[in-house]
C-alpha cells in the first residue's frame, strides 16, 4: 500500500498551506516526510530555512525528565542555542499554562499538558517554517485560541508554515492555500473556501435527503425536510430567497413547542438557525401530522455544504433530535467575502456634519 504516490507540490516562502482530507489520507505522512522522521521510497524533498515540526504529541520527550529538562531537551533538538533557551525560557513556561508543574516529570503529565509545552517550545523557536499536525485539538479552548493567534502572529512575521487539521474553520482562518488528499494523491490545490467545499461535497455528498421516521415511543417525530429556491431553477445561492419544509408527526396534544433547525460546519460550529418563535409560549400542536415552513426573504451564509441538524422542543425540553439527517448545498448567488451575506442599502453624503467623528 502505498501511503503517497505521484505528489508534488510547493510552499513558498511566507505562505500557509492548509492540508486537508480524511483520515488515512495521507496528511501526517506528508509531515513525516518534510520534518525529516520518515524517507520518502522514491522522490525528493527540498526545504531551505529553519523547520520546526510538532508533528506527534511529545516528541522529542523523555518522560523521566521534568518540563523544565526537556524545554533544554527539545529545545536543543530543535536548533536552539543555550543562551537562546535560557532567554526564553520564562516566556515558554508562561505561554504552555504549565508553570505549576514545570519541575514534575513530563510522565506525570496530562496529553493536553504535553502538546502545551511540545507546542510553546515549537512556538518559541521563531522557525523559517513550521510544521504543525492537529496539536491544537488537544488543548482547551483558551489554548487553541492562544495557539492560533501565536500562528497568525508568525504569518504576520512571513514565517511559512505547513498546517493539518480536522477544523476547517482554522484552515480557513490561517491560511493562504489548501491541498486536499485522497487515498494518498492531491485531488485539488487551490483557495482554502474552495478545497473546503470540495472536501464537505466529497465527505458529505452521500448523506440522506429526507429524514426517517423516530422511535415509536416519541411524542414528536421529524418526518421529513427539504429545501427550495423559489425565484430560481439555479438551486438554493447565497443571497436569494430560500424555503425550509420540516415534517412532523405527533401522537397527542403537545403544549409550548419550539421548532429548530440547525445548520453546521462539518467541523463542527453551528453556523445558523431557523426556530419558530418562542417568546409566546410556543405552538400548540394536536396529535397527527403536519408541516412547519420557514421562508427566508435572503439567505446569508456563504457557499458550502451544511450538516443539518432537527429539533423538537416542549416546555424546554428536547423530545426529539435528528442529528446529521441532511445537508444544505449552497451555490454562489450575490458576491460575498467573509461568512455571511449581510443585506444592506447604501448612498454617498458628501461633506460631513460637525458631530461626526473623523480620523486623521
Amino acid at each position: 500500500m502505498w501511503a503517497l504516490s505521484d505528489i508534488s507540490f510547493q510552499v513558498e516562502q511566507g505562505e500557509a498551506l492548509g492540508i486537508v482530507g480524511h483520515n488515512g489520507a495521507g496528511k501526517t505522512t506528508i509531515l513525516r516526510i518534510l520534518s525529516g522522521i520518515t524517507t520518502p521510497t522514491r522522490g525528493e524533498i527540498t526545504v531551505r530555512g529553519r523547520l520546526a515540526a510538532l508533528v506527534e504529541v511529545g516528541s522529542g520527550f523523555h518522560p523521566e525528565l521534568t518540563g523544565r529538562e526537556n524545554i533544554d531537551l527539545n529545545g536543543a533538538m530543535l536548533g536552539m542555542r543555550s543562551s537562546e533557551i535560557r532567554r526564553k525560557l520564562d516566556s515558554i513556561v508562561e505561554f504552555s499554562g504549565v508553570g505549576q508543574y514545570i519541575d514534575v516529570p513530563v510522565k506525570r503529565y496530562s496529553s493536553g499538558m504535553y502538546v502545551r509545552l511540545g507546542f510553546s517550545i515549537a512556538a518559541h523557536l521563531d522557525p523559517d517554517i513550521l510544521l504543525l499536525d492537529e496539536v491544537l485539538a488537544v488543548g482547551d479552548a483558551a489554548f487553541q485560541a492562544k495557539c492560533l493567534d501565536r500562528i497568525a502572529e508568525l504569518r504576520r512575521a512571513g514565517r511559512t508554515i505547513v498546517f493539518i487539521s480536522h477544523d476547517l474553520a482554522a484552515v480557513y482562518r490561517l491560511c493562504d492555500r489548501a491541498l486536499l488528499l485522497d487515498h494518498g494523491r492531491v485531488v485539488a490545490d487551490g483557495p482554502p473556501r474552495q478545497i473546503i467545499d470540495e472536501y464537505q461535497q466529497m465527505t458529505f455528498s452521500n448523506d440522506a435527503g429526507p429524514v426517517g421516521l423516530a422511535e415509536p415511543e416519541s411524542l414528536a417525530q421529524c418526518t421529513s425536510i427539504s429545501f427550495s429556491a423559489p425565484d430560481s431553477t439555479d438551486g438554493i445561492r447565497t443571497g436569494h430567497p430560500m424555503v425550509a419544509r420540516l415534517g412532523y408527526r405527533t401522537r397527542q396534544t403537545i403544549p409550548a413547542v419550539v421548532f429548530r433547525i440547525s445548520f453546521y460546519w462539518p467541523s463542527g460550529y453551528l453556523c445558523a438557525q431557523l426556530t419558530t418563535d418562542s417568546s409566546q409560549g410556543g405552538l400548540k400542536l394536536g396529535s397527527g401530522e403536519g408541516r412547519v415552513e420557514f421562508h427566508c426573504p435572503v439567505l446569508p451564509v456563504v457557499p458550502g455544504l451544511y450538516r443539518v441538524d432537527l429539533s423538537i422542543e416542549s416546555n424546554g425540553q428536547e423530545i426529539e433530535a435528528r442529528q446529521r439527517c441532511a445537508t444544505l448545498n449552497v451555490g454562489p448567488g450575490k458576491f460575498v467575502a467573509g461568512d455571511f451575506y449581510i443585506e444592506n442599502s447604501w448612498k454617498l453624503v458628501e461633506g460631513a456634519s460637525p458631530e461626526e467623528k473623523s480620523f486623521h
